[in-house]
């Protein structure tokens, strides 16, 4: 191949800026989650606005445009990562380049004063501390999305953001055709005669107790621990921050191990994601992840596939009870069975994964209709409380159990919550590629070596970046489009192996 132009050099360096700067504004945000003194809220948010105005100026620079023209007009082979890099370098210049920087500014602003907010509101479950903000939110992604543009509707050009490709009619036709199969499913397993419930293991689990055995855990499942670390926040996150820097939170019950448990698997996934991606190609596309959805389904994977497998129960059972002496009265049949009870829930986070893709269902539809002026602000809670019990069977006590759970909306998410669906459904066909193309799979997870199911991961997910759209990743890596099939079939035989 001929040498790269000097504009794809130049793309590259400004890329790498944007990426330091991005680092940068990531490491104010987990400050903010995790360190941040409450009085410093209103200072960070000018910090982040300030950061997001150079860092979207320095992105839709005219020299971009040149650089981009020049590459195009270079005789690249068509199917080349760097091909894919320009076209993705495209799309996402054509994107910034709708927006001025000064409403990018304004919007970092208003989700630093919407987060604080936010977490006031949450701790005393009182939603109109919150609403004003939703509502600025809201007005700031409304006119974003009129300068993107949208085939359809203001969402499309939300969801754009998260899952490129994906436009709302095609998340609400997926589901509609998965919501019966789930509501069925999880049925069947509420009228199982003996359920499983993770009531049966509440005890006593301190909270230093659960940190040194999950520090005991990441290294096994191939988290570098000298390339990240694990704090506590308010709502679980992780972030790459960038090479040899990724960062995990969870949040930890002393009377239910499996909050921190679960929580740390989910952001292993992503994290062992971030530190999967090529190195060599910072301030590159294909140095990105491919979409949220591809993200998600690496957290769900090791979080469900791994997390609540009998082989993970069963070979990590001497750990869990030298950790945890109010576990020495049950048997790891007992945990498995409680790792994946069904049961109706408040809390998305802390959610079986039958029932799961139910509350995002719940989100989708009512961000949508706050999106098109179809539900207002005001309306939220109530709209938000009959629809979950339609879905989930469950009165909702307050709005901290409710409309408030999630930190998404305070940060301007919206758009954000059907990539954790197309996660668990890529979740699920990856791991059934997997297990076809590693037939000593089980045998090794049964030893509690991850190592042939990661390296399968960074070869055909991690290492390619953004080189691949997210549907043709899926293609290329199990041999087939996204199948949702794939998934339900999974929990169809969870919920069969519960009922024996």
């Amino acid at each position: 191949m001929s040498p790269l132009p000097e504009a794809y050099e130049k793309l590259r360096a400004r890329g790498k800026d944007l990426a330091l700067l991005g680092a940068t504004t990531g490491l104010l945000s987990w400050d903010q989650e995790t360190l941040l003194p409450p009085k410093g809220h209103s200072f960070r948010a000018e910090q982040s606005s300030l950061l997001a105005g150079i860092s979207h100026r320095l992105a839709t620079h005219t020299d971009i445009a040149r650089w981009l023209d020049e590459c195009e007009s270079t005789s690249l082979p068509p199917h080349s990562p760097e091909a894919a890099a320009i076209a993705r370098w495209r799309h996402d210049y054509h994107r910034a380049t709708r927006i001025p920087a000064e409403l990018v500014e304004e919007n970092e602003l208003a989700i630093g004063l919407s987060r604080t907010a936010w977490v006031e509101a949450r701790k005393n479950s009182h939603f109109p501390t919150f609403a004003p903000h939703l509502e600025k939110l809201l007005s700031l992604s409304r006119q974003m999305a009129d300068l993107w543009g949208y085939a359809d509707q203001p969402y499309d050009a939300l969801l754009e953001g998260y899952e490129p490709g994906w436009l709302t009619r095609d998340v609400t036709a997926l589901f509609a055709k998965l919501r019966p199969r789930l509501v069925a499913i999880a049925e069947k397993a509420f009228a199982l005669p003996q359920p499983p419930s993770r009531k049966t293991l509440r005890g006593h689990y301190p909270r230093a107790d659960q940190e040194k055995f999950l520090q005991l855990l990441l290294p096994k499942i191939g988290f570098d621990i000298n390339a990240g670390r694990l704090d506590s926040s308010t709502h679980p996150f992780c972030s790459g921050l960038g090479p040899g820097d990724t960062r995990m939170t969870t949040r930890y019950d002393e009377n239910d191990f499996m909050v921190s448990l679960y929580g740390v698997l989910h952001e292993a996934g992503h994290g062992l994601y971030d530190q999967g991606l090529p190195e060599s190609q910072l301030g590159t596309p294909l140095g990105q992840a491919a979409s949220l959805g591809i993200h998600e389904s690496q957290s769900r994977l090791w979080e469900n596939r791994i997390g609540r497998s009998r082989s993970f129960w069963k070979s990590w059972w001497p750990d869990f009870t030298r950790a945890f002496t109010d576990l020495t009265g049950h048997k790891h049949e007992d945990c498995w069975r409680a790792s994946n009870a069904v049961e109706r829930s408040f809390i998305r986070v802390e959610a079986d994964e039958v029932t799961y893709d139910l509350h995002i269902l719940l989100r989708f539809e009512l961000e949508t209709q706050l999106l098109k002026g179809d539900l207002s602000v005001h309306d939220l809670p109530a709209a938000w409380n009959e629809l979950f019990e339609k879905l989930l069977g469950l009165k909702v006590p307050d709005d901290a159990r409710g409309c408030l759970q999630d930190i998404h909306w305070s940060l301007g998410g919206f758009g954000y919550f059907p990539t954790y669906t197309l996660g668990n459904l890529t979740s699920s066909q990856l791991w059934q590629a997997a297990n076809r193309d590693i037939p000593t799979l089980p045998t090794s997870v049964e030893n509690r070596d991850y190592q042939p199911l990661l390296r399968w991961l960074r070869e055909k997910v991690h290492s390619h970046g953004r080189r691949y759209p997210a549907a043709e990743l899926v293609q290329r890596a199990t041999g087939k489009p996204l199948d949702p099939e794939a998934h339900l079939k999974v929990l169809e035989s969870k919920v069969q192996e519960l009922s024996q």
